[in-house]
């Protein structure tokens, strides 16, 4: 089977409320007394492209270390891009000057993944919620900022007694709740979450995800959702994609990717995780991958998981593969189409 030329942007794609061109995000590697001396680069996310639609909700998957993370700041410029460009509702965050930027900020929040360290434990609910209520001028009075922060403590079913409490006197998943609170009181259009439920017991993950996914029902909301729990991503995504030493292999439908994966890395994962049919867990094969992860400084040449790829032939280390649309997945392989079938 010929190989399809790599996907052209769509009407679909320019109308989205998140466009991500060619981002790279690289940490400079010092040396000397006062470390003044670069001699490389850590390529942390090194060319990612994808879009969100409005209401949409995006899952990002990938093992420990391929950039996801890095990935969700440089989408919020938490983390400042090195190259490439975010568009948000159609403006080019990559551009704006710092005030310009922080007139965007509101409209795009993060629910970060330990809700302990991410949460001021001096500060009272009400102080934790109020800050970027006055950050960005919203609310005439303390009386207005606090109904404001009442209205969305119930949005995330928290009493509102709880403005006087501190993080600690809170469960762990009552504290997820209020950084899910704090994100929403400034009437966000897109939230990123960084593995919003995996400081979580496994009984209250349901519950945040569930509230998660009521919310965006609610109030129209878009989500960037990073996780490496495959389980997590799939009931709360639409789309799907994993990344792989800082780029983008496959993206998918969420549906169709975990039912037919066709990158080598995507199959991968996916035989690792457990299916409930005990005829089928026993007699379906696994793919093991060999070798540890490269490291983003120095990544293989060509397509960069060919060093732990099984199918992985002379080709795969001389030119790095574009991401191609096949049977409605967009891929990174030059061998995907052979590799459809196999399971």
């Amino acid at each position: 089977m010929t190989a399809m030329a790599p996907v052209e942007p769509t009407a679909e794609t320019t109308s989205a409320l998140v466009e991500v061109k060619d981002l790279k995000v690289h940490f400079p590697i010092t040396k000397g007394i006062l470390f003044d001396r670069v001699i490389g680069h850590v390529k942390a996310v090194d060319g990612v492209s994808f879009s969100i639609r409005q209401g949409q909700t995006y899952g990002l998957v990938g093992e420990s270390g391929c950039g996801k993370s890095t990935l969700g700041r440089a989408l919020l410029h938490l983390t400042p891009p090195t190259a490439g460009s975010v568009h948000f509702a159609g403006v080019d965050l990559t551009s704006l000057t710092r005030e310009q930027l922080r007139a965007q900020r509101k409209r795009m929040q993060m629910i970060f993944q330990d809700p302990m360290s991410s949460l001021d434990p001096r500060q009272n609910v009400e102080s934790i919620l109020s800050e970027g209520l006055k950050a960005h001028g919203i609310g005439a009075d303390r009386d207005e900022r606090r109904e404001l922060i009442s209205k969305t403590l119930d949005e995330v079913g928290l009493p509102r007694w709880a403005l006087s409490r501190y993080p600690h006197e809170f469960s762990g998943g009552q504290r997820q709740r209020i950084g899910i609170a704090r994100a929403l009181v400034l009437s966000p259009d897109l939230i990123v979450a960084d593995e919003p439920v995996s400081a979580l017991d496994v009984s209250i993950q349901a519950q945040v995800i569930n509230l998660l996914d009521e919310l965006q029902t609610s109030l129209n909301l878009t989500y960037l959702v990073i996780a490496h729990d495959l389980a997590v991503v799939r009931h709360i995504s639409d789309v799907v994609g994993v990344m792989y030493l800082g780029a983008l292999v496959e993206e998918a439908q969420s549906d169709d990717l975990y039912r037919k994966p066709l990158h080598p890395y995507t199959k991968a994962l996916m035989s690792a995780v457990p299916v409930p049919d005990p005829v089928v867990e026993e007699t379906r094969q696994r793919i093991l991958l060999t070798g540890d992860l490269p490291s983003p400084a120095n990544p293989p040449s060509g397509c960069r998981f060919r060093t732990r790829c099984p199918w992985a032939q002379e080709r795969c280390a001389q030119e790095r593969p574009e991401l191609r649309l096949i049977d409605g997945h967009k891929v990174a392989c030059h061998f995907a189409e052979d590799l459809a079938d196999v399971h």
